[in-house]
């Protein structure tokens, strides 16, 4: 077991050098001068050229590739282009709100989601599996944004039930984790059905039905764990899409989070802000990806007997 985690965790090393290389090329090759845009346009050339003397921007490519590998082990990003703060400081005042978004969302999905999936698989083709396949085929299609804005219509300005901004309160929750989970939900209702309908046609399944066992056992003790292993991964990745989805959401709810966040560094050219919240949701999608594959190890025992 324990050999199994360390080779997964040894695996991200070469994602995360990866990851690292491809931000800083694609900031290094897209137009813009960080110099002009933290002195303004009515800034002295000399003055531009100076400041770009100071953070390295005159190196060449591969000395700029190796400082920002270096300041990164470092956990140093520089400062902002705006604020002149330190990109760690703005990144972890509003990284905490984008990670409590994306949690509650894929809770969200997974607590209705797979009970949904589960009673669809064993009432196949009934009315209400048939009802909660063209609910998941709606949720799946429907574009987040334009969900994000009927709720706002709805329950914001015609009935005045919930705020339409804001992230306060378990009030304001409602609307943004209906938002982004709603298609996860979805997804993982789908990905349950498909795989419960698959294990319940089983042998094993049949005997413990012939000895008599209660249907509830059945599924939850024999079934649902066997099927587990499809829906743990596209868990996993529907959680790092979160992070990305976030973004939407935050900026339409004006949720002070890091999606929002770096909405406004793209549009501004804060390269080291987009340097930072990049690289923080990469290793957060690594790490998420990490924990996926030790539930494999917890639920799987042929995955534990591998490593013995």
């Amino acid at each position: 077991m324990h050999k199994y985690i360390l080779r997964r965790f040894l695996l991200l090393i070469p994602v995360l050098l990866g990851v690292m290389f491809i931000i800083f090329s694609l900031n290094y090759i897209t137009p813009g001068d960080p110099a002009r845009i933290m002195l303004g346009e009515q800034a002295d050339d000399w003055q531009v050229e100076q400041v770009r003397e100071e953070m390295g921007l005159n190196d060449p490519y591969f000395v700029r590739l190796g400082n920002f590998f270096i300041n990164t082990f470092r956990l140093d990003f520089g400062r902002s282009l705006l604020t002149r703060r330190p990109v760690i400081e703005e990144i972890t005042a509003r990284y905490p709100t984008t990670i409590h978004l994306a949690v509650m969302s894929v809770l969200f999905a997974v607590f209705v989601g797979v009970p949904l999936g589960i009673i669809s698989a064993t009432k196949q083709y009934s009315i209400f599996d048939n009802f909660v396949t063209v609910l998941g085929m709606i949720g799946i299609s429907m574009p987040s944004f334009w969900m994000a804005i009927m709720l706002v219509l709805l329950f914001s300005i015609q009935l005045g039930w919930l705020p339409p901004t804001g992230w306060n309160s378990p009030i304001n929750w409602i609307m943004p984790v209906i938002t982004l989970g709603a298609s996860p939900l979805s997804v993982v209702m789908r990905f349950t059905r498909s795989s419960m309908l698959e294990v319940i046609r089983q042998d094993y399944i049949r005997t413990a039905r012939a000895k008599g066992q209660k249907e509830s056992k059945v599924v939850l003790n024999h079934a649902l764990k066997n099927a587990l292993i499809p829906v743990i991964t596209i868990v996993g990745l529907q959680f790092g899409f979160l992070m990305g989805g976030a973004v939407v959401t935050e900026q339409i709810f004006a949720i002070a989070g890091l999606g929002n966040f770096m909405i406004t560094s793209i549009h501004m050219r804060d390269y080291p802000i987009i340097q930072g919240g990049v690289l923080l949701i990469a290793f957060t999608f690594s790490l998420i990806n990490l924990s996926v594959d030790c539930l494999y190890a917890y639920v799987d025992p042929r995955i534990r007997s591998q490593y013995s």
